[in-house]
């Protein structure tokens, strides 16, 4: 290889002593030695050879089924690779559905009284019921389920939805086969890919298989034609739906209560955004008669009460409903929840408590009334723009088409013109694809500010 040029990388003779502008003493003046100059060679070397440790332990199958990474740190990640590339840019997002205003105080007072009672010898408290304190659960079943049969004893108090989910794909295991509506929060499918439920994804369909994907669509009025639909074990349902936002009628639940009692299914039904519901649709699947023998709701204080850091929900699982041996559901998810968890911490159930006082259901509602006006300013900028929009009034999201458009190309679109983060519909399943979501959580000058962005953009 020739010899490198004197470069930054060439080591050259010392700096003669007038190049030195700080004046040493007499004792301390050394002339320093003038040296040639050494010339370095660029030498290749062979391929690094990866000598890390490794065991004998074969890798989960089922985790080398998913693709890529899931949803949301997907665009966590394309949000921070993007402020690198414009580290000025103020970036709005209404991607991920975060909440962002403050947690009322109400609520946050029975927090910290609890917190602060645990520095007293009275006041102190460890492990609590894996199942929930009696006190939140019975207050649960009076506010959300009075008169629909449901008992405190049927609610299992967890650390949030989500974790349910995960909990009750344990409680199923892998032998069973699943529906979801297409589009779908993305833990429904990935938590069944993890479980070894599925079969490999299928690219050209972009599905898993052994997954029923119910096609939900403007045209269908994002309920799906239940005709069309084979049977399967479990039927994750969530209403209002995220995605689309959209919120199935009484007749439409009670076709799918009907559809899941004709199969022997099990409906696994998300209440998440329940208390978005301005209209008549039901807010729980339990005010559909017979649905106690077929159905699990899972729901949560995250979007209600800005309780996606504290962490608290709950699960519902009727006595009535039983496995195709007679043995009860509720049996086996109490064994699952007391294997695999500790409970809800303590501070947070008391925050739980202090949502359900009256004081707490009038904050709620005004945080979710706060969420809803942005939602109304979201809805109306893209209407004027000529967009067709979906969802909203009965969710925080808002479900934009945008018709032959890749869905990635569209959120890139508008974080790199407008500086939004937005999430591409086709994140949750094929049948999202040519849309966007709009998160409506934000504070109200950034839903302004973002409004006026894509006005920009697409005027």
């Amino acid at each position: 290889m020739a010899t490198a040029p004197a470069t930054a990388a060439t080591v050259s003779s010392f700096a003669s002593p007038s190049s030195f502008s700080v004046k040493a003493s007499k004792s301390d003046r050394v002339r320093p030695a003038r040296r040639a100059a050494v010339n370095v060679r660029c030498v290749s070397s062979p391929p690094a050879t990866d000598t890390s440790f490794k065991t004998k332990v074969p890798r989960n199958a089922n985790m080398a089924k998913l693709q890529a990474g899931y949803l949301f740190p997907e665009i966590a990640r394309r949000r921070a690779a993007h402020l690198l590339k414009y580290p000025d840019a103020k970036i709005i997002s209404l991607g991920i559905g975060d909440t962002t205003e403050p947690i009322p105080d109400v609520i946050t007072n029975a927090m910290a009284d609890r917190a602060h009672a645990l520095s007293t010898v009275d006041g102190y408290s460890g492990y609590g019921a894996e199942q929930g304190e009696k006190k939140l659960r019975a207050a649960i079943a009076a506010t959300y389920y009075s008169d629909l049969g449901i008992e405190e004893t049927d609610i299992f108090v967890s650390d949030g939805a989500k974790c349910d989910i995960s909990r009750l794909q344990v409680l199923f295991g892998s032998n069973v086969k699943i529906a979801v509506q297409d589009p779908s929060y993305p833990a429904y499918v990935d938590s069944s890919v993890i479980m070894g439920q599925t079969g490999l994804y299928q690219e050209d369909v972009q599905k898993y298989g052994n997954i029923e994907y119910m096609r939900c669509t403007p045209e269908n009025g994002f309920f799906p034609d239940l005709s069309s639909v084979p049977r399967t074990d479990i039927i994750f349902f969530c209403s209002p739906n995220n995605p689309t936002g959209a919120a199935a009628s009484r007749d439409q639940l009670t076709q799918l209560v009907k559809f899941a009692k004709d199969n022997g299914s099990i409906i696994v039904y998300d209440s998440a955004y329940a208390m978005y519901i301005s209209d008549d649709s039901p807010k729980s699947i339990f005010e559909i008669p017979g649905a106690k023998e077929v159905a699990i709701e899972t729901a949560s204080f995250s979007k209600y009460a800005g309780f996606t850091g504290v962490r608290l929900g709950w699960t519902v699982v009727p006595k009535e409903l039983l496995f195709s041996d007679g043995h009860p559901v509720a049996k086996d998810f109490n064994r699952i929840v007391c294997t695999c968890f500790n409970g809800a911490s303590n501070i947070s159930q008391a925050g739980g408590l202090g949502c359900l006082s009256p004081e707490g259901l009038k904050a709620m509602s005004d945080v979710v009334g706060f969420y809803k006006e942005n939602t109304k300013i979201i809805v109306d900028t893209f209407t004027s723009l000529g967009f067709n929009v979906y969802g909203a009034k009965n969710a925080p999201y808002v479900w934009v088409h945008f018709p032959g458009r890749n869905s990635w190309d569209v959120f890139s679109e508008i974080l790199e013109k407008a500086h939004v983060v937005t999430t591409p519909g086709s994140g949750f399943g094929p049948g999202g694809e040519g849309f966007v979501r709009v998160s409506a959580f934000g504070h109200r000058e950034n839903i302004i500010e973002a409004a006026k962005r894509l006005k920009q953009l697409y005027k």
